[in-house]
């Protein structure tokens, strides 16, 4: 498995390109399966969930090309309804094709996606309301079978904004020859991005502050899209410009997508000056300590709190860290002791008392974001890290090395 091996101290200074949003595209590749046409998507990163979900929508009869950060998706051909164990195990975001497929087909069978290092996540959500739109379910051998069957109430309420039931539920929706109201629905920027997607392609979506209305087609057509700038990857190398006290311009990055990640740079000591094309994060001193609690958005992402952790073991202070959204995701903590952060955990809360400086250590990734905390730590630290199990950062994060190298990092990619 490949490692990162970084020697920390330097600040980073320079432009980084943000790159797509993986959690934009992602979804809006499950929805090309509703068109039966070709489909081009622009500024697509090229991340190991991107080859994921091309390999799962091959399986189903799709014809996937990439090049030039460009997807060409030909779905003229998908004939089959069946997401397959070992291709939904590898990531759970493969769960997205269920709403597609029953668009498509008026069925689907897809394997449950079982758990994950942050926490159960179940998709309890995904189905309650699937049914609320006249889906009949039922779970046999690991799989969850799906079959369209009555007329569906024009409105579901999520008891919880989910952003993955939201999206399976818009693409159902899309295909349905009606206007369907999604209330309590999550309010990220992706879902805005794939109601984007499905408008161009023929349905008629308008989704504010949790209130997303779909007035289905009964026929979706290809399209050209670009993809919105990745958000938490935006938020990362934020934070390792405040981390590292440098002075970082994230190309790109679109400031209204990042309001709680900014704010809370900004109440750390940097200063954030919005730019034409991006964002400067200018930091000359100590973080600042923090207190913070993860809800979705837009408040401050749970995919932000690992990075957050490593930026506030070196704050001037004791700083509180609350995770609301996911049981477990504070298993980076114990990667940051052996750094020598100063952290204690008590069920879903977080005390870090700032140590003046990290201490170069071998760490290992237990989840992307984890990931993610232990590369921004190394960054920081005085002496060697090495990071193992990078391949959880290949998920999220586009030669995530590469960029941090170009703007004053010593960090090299070492293939074992």
């Amino acid at each position: 498995m490949d490692t990162f091996v970084i020697e920390g101290g330097n600040p980073l200074r320079g432009t980084i390109r943000v790159s797509g949003s993986k959690n934009a595209v992602l979804p809006i590749m499950a929805a090309t399966l509703m068109t039966a046409d070709i489909t081009e998507i622009d500024n697509v990163p090229n991340l190991r969930d991107v080859q994921t979900m091309s390999k799962l929508l091959t399986h189903l009869g799709a014809d996937v090309r990439f090049t030039h950060r460009r997807l060409f998706i030909n779905t003229r051909k998908v004939r089959s309804w069946e997401a397959p164990y070992d291709l939904v195990r590898t990531m759970r975001a493969s769960v997205l094709v269920m709403g597609a497929l029953l668009g498509r087909f008026g069925k689907a069978r897809v394997s449950l996606p079982g758990g994950c290092a942050i926490g159960a996540r179940p998709i309890d959500l995904h189905l309650k309301h699937l049914s609320a739109l006249g889906v009949e379910i039922s779970l046999k051998d690991g799989y969850v079978h799906l079959q369209a069957k009555h007329a569906p109430k024009s409105t579901v309420r999520l008891a919880y904004p989910s952003v993955g039931a939201t999206e399976n539920l818009m693409m159902y929706a899309a295909s349905l020859s009606r206007r369907t109201v999604i209330a309590g629905a999550a309010r990220e920027p992706e879902i805005d991005d794939l109601a984007a997607f499905l408008t161009a392609a023929g349905a008629k979506i308008t989704a504010r502050r949790g209130h997303v209305e779909v007035s289905g087609a009964d026929r979706l057509a290809g399209v050209q899209h670009r993809v919105i700038p990745d958000r938490i990857e935006a938020g990362t190398f934020a934070a390792a410009a405040a981390l590292t006290r440098g002075d970082l311009h994230l190309a790109g990055a679109r400031p209204d997508h990042l309001g709680a990640v900014l704010k809370k740079i900004s109440d750390a000591g940097a200063r954030v000056e919005e730019e034409p094309d991006g964002v400067r994060i200018v930091a000359r001193n100590r973080p600042r300590s923090l207190t913070l609690t993860t809800m979705p958005y837009p408040g401050f992402p749970t995919d932000m709190q690992a990075q957050f952790m490593a930026l506030t073991s070196v704050g001037d202070g004791t700083s509180v860290i609350t995770e609301t959204v996911f049981e477990n995701r504070f298993m980076h903590a114990a990667e940051l002791s052996r750094m020598g952060a100063n952290i204690a955990i008590d069920g879903r809360v977080a005390v870090i008392k700032g140590v003046r400086d990290l201490k170069g250590a071998p760490v290992t990734v237990s989840d992307l974001r984890a990931g993610a905390a232990l590369v921004l730590a190394g960054l920081a630290a005085k002496g060697r890290s090495v990071v193992h199990r990078v391949y959880h950062l290949d998920r999220g994060y586009e030669s995530m090395e590469k960029k941090l190298k170009s703007v004053g990092a010593s960090i090299a990619r070492r293939r074992n």
